[in-house]
């Protein structure tokens, strides 16, 4: 059975054209700056990693101690949100509604709390307890819906038509595309913080990004961001799903590189990442700014998983989740897998390279997390920065 798939991407343009990227981000950093609790989360250099993979440098950005919520969801339900509410205007009560497959509808269910506010979380049956439990732990209700995300996306809108919620979706479909774009919007605070964390160091930025993409929302936001930031090149990106999970990949081998399903059953471990169809919103952007859509079976994000928790001849421990170690998942591929020359050779891979990648969550499942890595999470997780 393959263990991977890649497409070079035929569409891809530079620089990125306007019409192709969503809205700026506005002021969302300064936005979250004024949140409590707000930390910039830890960038985590790798340095035996990276020389064991031929490599120059390697970094990690840990969205584990999010807001003490485990992932970097927050960044986008509570932008989006923040923008809903300020343009509606008035006082009224309101009640969000979700689909999720655990940690957006946490950060949706964290940010209605926090606002006084009503939220509906529809996840999808195979939803890991521990998730469901976080999301209830914020006062939401959820919902289980007998099928897949997709499915669960479908319930959030039909019910929140019917009964007059908000839905705060990651996702865009047709009609639905304006808050999709708040909350990418929000997610490029992450690779703000990131620039300004190298700067701090004169790294001298990436020169290739691998981002783990379900419907591309966090992937948009990191071609975005480098697409905009002006006086240094543009690093080149890679979007990483599960082979179970393959929506960016068949879309962008379709003809014309339209949307297309993916040809998996979406029961992959990063149960993150286990999406369908690409955002409507987000489609665009990663269709003229992703260098390589790659696809990874499970095997590799287990191995990531140990790997980030070990640590590595002095390396730091990192705790990742299934999801949150698909970046790593993608590099381990990439770097080992004869098959992969020509992906290799489209993020320029090797001895000069700068490699960044993303720890989007952590041990949001704990049964998982034990059953994969074999021992208990660390509290707290790494603190050094490169």
């Amino acid at each position: 059975m393959d263990r991977f798939r890649f497409a070079l991407n035929p569409y891809r343009q530079d620089p990125v054209p306007a019409a192709a990227l969503p809205p700026p981000s506005g002021d969302a950093l300064a936005f979250h700056r004024s949140l409590p609790g707000y930390q910039p989360t830890p960038l985590l250099a790798l340095p035996a990693l990276a020389a064991e993979l031929g490599l120059a440098a390697l970094w990690l950005k840990d969205e584990g101690p999010r807001f003490g919520l485990g992932a970097f969801k927050a960044l986008g339900a509570s932008w989006a949100i923040h923008r809903w509410m300020s343009e509606r205007g008035g006082g009224a009560p309101a009640t969000f509604a979700t689909a999720t497959d655990g940690n957006h509808g946490r950060a949706v269910a964290w940010t209605a709390r926090a606002l006084g506010q009503k939220a509906v979380v529809f996840v999808p049956k195979n939803t890991a307890p521990a998730r469901i439990a976080a999301i209830r732990g914020e006062g939401a209700e959820v919902v289980v819906v007998d099928g897949t995300y997709d499915d669960a996306v479908r319930r959030a809108a039909a019910e929140s038509a019917a009964r007059g919620w908000q839905v705060i979706s990651d996702t865009a479909y047709p009609g639905y595309t304006e808050i999709p774009r708040f909350i990418m919007a929000g997610y490029e605070t992450l690779f703000a913080e990131v620039a300004e964390q190298m700067d701090a160091v004169g790294s001298g930025g990436p020169t290739a990004v691998l981002v783990q993409a379900g419907v591309g929302g966090l992937a948009c936001a990191g071609v975005s961001f480098y697409s905009r930031r002006s006086g240094v090149p543009r690093p080149r990106i890679a979007a990483v799903e599960p082979m179970d999970a393959d929506c960016l990949l068949e879309s962008i081998a379709s003809p014309g590189g339209e949307i297309r399903e993916g040809r998996g059953g979406q029961h992959s471990i990063m149960a993150g990442l286990n999406c369908g169809t690409p955002s409507l919103a987000a489609w665009p952007t990663l269709r003229a700014g992703i260098d390589l859509f790659l696809a990874v079976d499970d095997g590799f994000a287990e191995e990531a998983m140990r790997r980030l928790a070990a640590g590595s001849s002095g390396d730091p421990r990192v705790v990742a989740g299934e999801s949150g170690a698909a970046g790593l998942a993608g590099l381990l591929a990439l770097c080992r897998e004869p098959g992969l020359g020509a992906a290799r050779q489209a993020l320029g891979l090797g001895p000069t390279s700068r490699v960044l990648i993303v720890n989007t969550e952590g041990a949001t499942d704990p049964a998982g997390y034990r059953q994969i890595v074999g021992g208990e999470p660390e509290r707290g997780g790494a603190k050094a920065t490169c």
